[in-house]
């Protein structure tokens, strides 16, 4: 691969590289992201790559097969588009192969059964289907398109264009003035301003003149998150780029990724980028001719949520144990070995090259004050369109839940969002009065349900936290008690232990939850739950244990009646929590079928064929089974 040795020799390259497509060339992309490589995605790209070596294919050229990043909808996956026909299919099976290859590229028509459906409509397009058409992609536009594996895929979709433009046009204090001015807030959960920590960095290494370090935060340990896997999967390049364009800013000539050991794809993608991108002469020295050194290197988390703060990852860079520490001082003025650091997490590094793209004025113009571009979330739970989606900050809860997301599937209802990952807080759907208590005018927030804003400042005020864009969505089957309950014992077992209100206190106040999950407790223990909770946002060293009560605190400011019919009325009107209910079979609705009977693992189901089967409520274990395989929903929560 010949190094590219300036900004002439890159912009000659891309040109060559853009007039060597042939537009009218079919291209099949499969999506290779993890969702659907779990469905089986690498057997269908085999099965292309098979059918079009071994048939004789009518079409003018062979078309080329191209696996690709998260298409982002994962609940239809595998996925797979064809170009230039501009056809998108859903859950492609090897089988369907064959057919397509035929139909599709042979004969130049429509798979109509592989094509996404609902409500009666059938989308032949990406572009057409809802949960596309509403998104605004920018972070995401390459993912799903490029080769990840392929560095003349990404030089083809503009990518080191904007570092061409910085390091000939700019110098890096306009770098920094650029990122101050467009706004940009860290994505990986806290929103501090980027540029605001960029500035700090440079002044302080100006003051004490020595290295200075860029590290990407790739440790991404949010349950049902997987935002920054994507970006670090489908278009490692981009987050090359922004972080060589931060390190010009700052002047620094050595960064880091620090990725979570359980994204062994991310890794192996972005090793082969890195490896491209020094061949290319876009790593290491004299990039593009401008004097300027810069090299990346990736380090492995051992999986450690706390490893997602800041202090911690630059105590296990340097060896040490994965443990956050006092700030100040922080990263900015003594960082990685003493030195000036900058730590922002993928999607921010991803940002960068856009803002140097199109200017600070643009991106200003994405968004909502103070919560400028846009935000990828990743979208999970009881929602029908689960997947990853990129939209413009400040869009409403209910456009991002029910326009997008396609709202909650079946006959139940959009109960509440769990936003932020494990430290974030539980927002109900309907959110009149919500702010009475906090001293807000609920008119401000149209006090009507689902019209909250999606950004930073909004989270803040409803008590919860935007965090890495990880969006959880529940139902009414969803019991608010168990489910801050299980985030609680999450984040205890997560916690390194280092201070006394994380140690304890968490444990504290799942013992809590756990008495109120059985039925025992009385309703002025619910306040003493807040009251420690709230200890442990004032004393915690860290975030992990300032942000950990979130969940629970905010089930129980919007939810206080589901606690109290727990503790006084010792029912869980979920149906969920294991004491507080029984499984009953309706006599009217039972057919006698027995399966029931067959699969409880504790025998303790009696009756004969076709007749009345009954549960023996003192050898059942409320595991639910029986409800699970009920064919006529005889099986009954009481």
């Amino acid at each position: 691969m010949k190094k590219i040795k300036n900004t002439a020799g890159l912009q000659t390259l891309r040109q060559t590289l853009l007039e060597a497509q042939d537009p009218e060339m079919p291209v099949v992309r499969v999506c290779l992201g993890p969702g659907c490589l779990a469905l089986g995605a690498e057997k269908v790209a085999r099965a292309f790559k098979s059918a079009v070596r071994n048939k004789k294919i009518k079409a003018r050229v062979q078309p080329l097969i191209k696996g690709t990043g998260c298409h982002g909808f994962c609940s239809q996956g595998t996925l797979v588009s064809l170009s230039p026909a501009n056809l998108f299919y859903v859950r492609v099976k090897p089988e369907d192969v064959a057919e397509i290859v035929a139909t599709s590229l042979e004969q130049g028509r429509t798979v109509e059964r592989l094509l996404y459906s609902d409500n009666g409509a059938r989308y032949r397009s990406a572009a057409e289907i809802p949960f596309y058409r509403a998104q605004q992609k920018i972070i995401l536009k390459n993912v799903g398109i490029i080769d990840p594996l392929d560095i003349n895929d990404a030089l083809m979709a503009g990518g080191y264009q904007s570092l061409a433009k910085v390091l000939t046009e700019m110098s890096p204090e306009e770098v920094l003035k650029t990122v101050e001015v467009s706004g940009l807030r860290g994505r990986g959960g806290g929103g501090f301003p980027t540029g605001y920590k960029w500035r700090r960095a440079a002044d302080n290494a100006r003051e004490n003149p020595g290295p200075v370090y860029v590290i990407a935060n790739g440790e991404e340990g949010d349950p049902g998150a997987f935002m920054d896997r994507s970006i670090m999967e489908g278009d490692p390049h981009k987050v090359i780029e922004g972080m060589i364009i931060g390190a010009y800013a700052l002047g620094a000539n050595q960064g880091y990724l620090f990725v979570r050991h359980e994204y062994p794809l991310a890794i192996h993608h972005f090793s082969i980028a890195l490896r491209q991108a020094r061949n290319r002469g876009l790593l290491g020295k004299n990039i593009l001719g401008s004097g300027f050194d810069f090299d990346l290197q990736i380090n492995r988390g051992a999986g450690a949520y706390v490893c997602g703060e800041e202090t911690a990852i630059i105590a296990s860079l340097e060896g040490r144990a994965g443990e956050p520490r006092t700030r100040p001082p922080y990263p900015a003025q003594e960082g990685l070995w003493g030195r000036p650091t900058v730590i922002n997490n993928v999607e921010t590094w991803a940002n960068v090259p856009h803002i140097m793209e199109k200017g600070a004025d643009w991106y200003t113009g994405l968004g909502v004050p103070h919560s400028t571009g846009t935000k990828i979330f990743s979208l999970v739970g009881k929602v029908k369109n689960t997947g990853l989606v990129e939209v413009p900050m400040g869009i409403s809860l209910g456009a991002l839940v029910e326009g997008i997301g396609g709202g909650v599937p079946g006959q139940t209802h959009f109960k509440a969002v769990q936003t932020g990952g494990p430290s974030g807080g539980i927002i109900p759907y309907e959110l009149k009065e919500i702010f009475t208590d906090y001293h807000y005018h609920p008119e401000e927030f149209i006090a009507a349900k689902k019209e909250i804003s999606v950004d930073f400042d909004s989270m803040a005020q409803t008590g919860s936290i935007m965090g890495g864009g990880g969006m959880i969505v529940m139902d009414d089957h969803d019991c608010v008690v168990d489910v801050a309950r299980y985030f609680l014992r999450f984040l205890e077992e997560e916690s390194c232990g280092k201070c006394l209100p994380c140690r304890l206190g968490l444990k504290g106040m799942l013992e809590f939850l756990n008495r109120f999950a059985r039925g025992q407790g009385s309703p002025e223990d619910i306040d003493a739950l807040e009251s420690l909770g709230q200890a442990l946002v004032d004393g915690s060293l860290c975030g992990l244990g300032r942000a950990a009560p979130n969940p629970v605190l905010t089930s129980i400011r919007f939810f206080r009646d589901e606690y109290l019919a727990h503790i006084v009325d010792h029912k869980c009107p979920a149906g969920v929590c294991r004491d507080l209910i029984s499984y009953q079979i309706d006599p009217e609705t039972c057919n006698g079928c027995g399966l029931c009977a067959q699969e409880c693992p504790e025998a303790c189901i009696t009756g004969k064929k076709k007749k009345l089967f009954t549960i023996g409520q003192e050898a059942c274990i409320r595991c639910g089974v029986c409800q699970d395989v009920c064919p006529v929903q005889a099986v009954q929560v009481a």
